[in-house]
């Protein structure tokens, strides 16, 4: 597990905003088992995905005019119970950090993997959330 006080302000990033923390596996079953759209966002160390993730999902939620209605996260080598529970939501896919998925009545409808983060623009990535809002919220 990564050290609190590199991770808690990376995690400050997010809850400041608003997202909700799944902290255990009962807390992740209660957000996404709901009925209605859910944004999980995996947070991640890695500065090249996460750098641009985390100001991406914020200004999607911020700018978007539907909004999922729920946005929460979890934190991947940190909150190690409910990442797992989180990963079972998101499968078939593989386990990757950061990502970012957007669940409606507890199924996974919209996913961006790390692979789709690296590389690109904060705003790249809130125009394809936005897109999703708009299809799904």
């Amino acid at each position: 597990m990564y050290p609190i006080e590199i991770v808690a302000p990376m995690k400050q990033e997010l809850t400041n905003q608003g997202f909700q923390e799944l902290l255990t596996a009962a807390d992740v079953e209660q957000h996404l088992s709901n009925a209605g759209t859910t944004l999980v966002v995996l947070n991640s160390v890695c500065g090249c995905s996460a750098g641009t993730a985390r100001p991406g999902v914020i200004m999607a939620v911020q700018n978007a005019t539907k909004k999922p209605d729920q946005i929460t996260t979890a934190f991947a080598g940190f909150d190690v119970e409910a990442v797992a529970k989180v990963r079972e939501y998101l499968m078939p896919y593989p386990p990757s950090s950061p990502c970012i998925a957007l669940l409606k009545d507890g199924q996974l409808v919209h996913m961006i993997e790390r692979h789709m983060i690296e590389g690109r623009p904060a705003q790249m990535i809130a125009s394809n959330l936005i897109q999703a809002f708009e299809d799904h919220c």
